[in-house]
């Protein structure tokens, strides 16, 4: 598959599921980036916060995370009372759309970028917040390394039977969604006429009323 590096776009979490705020990049990162940012549209109104940047070797950003509603944890999908979590959630990622590129140095050559790569993206980034329940916590990392490269195989087969279709507003222009869910949430990836690929992922936030746009002021979410 053409896509980035296998990097999770999301800050680290501390011990106990908790976001670690210190891990955050700051908004400096977003500033750097040579295309646009985006986001969901005006017409939600709730809380944005900004997530993390991936660069490529050289330092360049090549994909972020806008995040939008409750900030999610690393937890189970139900609370240690045994009650259901509640968190309601929309994570858009941005990646630039890069065809094959020499890597600075000039020795070789450095993977496009694709749709694929932000259905990877977003789908680690669902992973990266959710693990089963019944599952013991030491044994998470096993069970998220598993799912990771099971992510990145539905990435890879973006026409196979695990993906629908979904046809959401961007900038205004109806445009066609690789769409699925699963037992931790769903997740989404298309284009988007400006030079970048879109994914996104949620919990308790429908994806069938979304709509996305450009952030106009990326600097106002810091």
């Amino acid at each position: 598959m053409e896509t980035t590096s296998r990097a999770v776009a999301q800050a680290p979490a501390a011990e106990g599921g908790q976001q670690v705020p210190s891990a955050r990049r700051t908004v400096d990162g977003y500033l750097r980036a040579p295309f646009p940012w985006y986001g969901l549209d005006e017409a939600y109104t709730g809380p944005r916060w900004l997530m993390q940047v991936g660069t490529a070797a050289d330092g360049a950003v090549e994909h972020g995370s806008i995040g939008h509603g409750d900030e999610p944890s690393v937890r189970s999908e139900f609370t240690a009372g045994g009650e259901e979590t509640k968190e309601r959630f929309t994570v858009v990622v941005t990646v630039a759309a890069n065809p094959v590129r020499r890597s600075p140095d000039g020795t070789g050559l450095l993977e496009a970028t694709s749709v694929s790569s932000a259905a990877w993206l977003a789908g680690v980034g669902l992973l990266s917040f959710t693990w089963p329940g019944h599952m013991d916590h030491s044994l998470r990392d096993d069970w998220l390394e598993q799912q990771t490269e099971t992510a990145w195989v539905l990435a890879d087969d973006l026409d196979g039977s695990a993906w629908s279709t979904l046809t959401l507003p961007v900038d205004g222009v109806p445009t066609p969604f690789h769409y699925r869910e699963s037992e931790y949430g769903w997740v989404l990836a298309g284009s988007t006429q400006r030079g970048v690929h879109l994914g996104a992922y949620g919990r308790g936030m429908s994806a069938y009323g979304l709509a996305f746009s450009v952030v106009e002021d990326v600097a106002a979410y810091a």
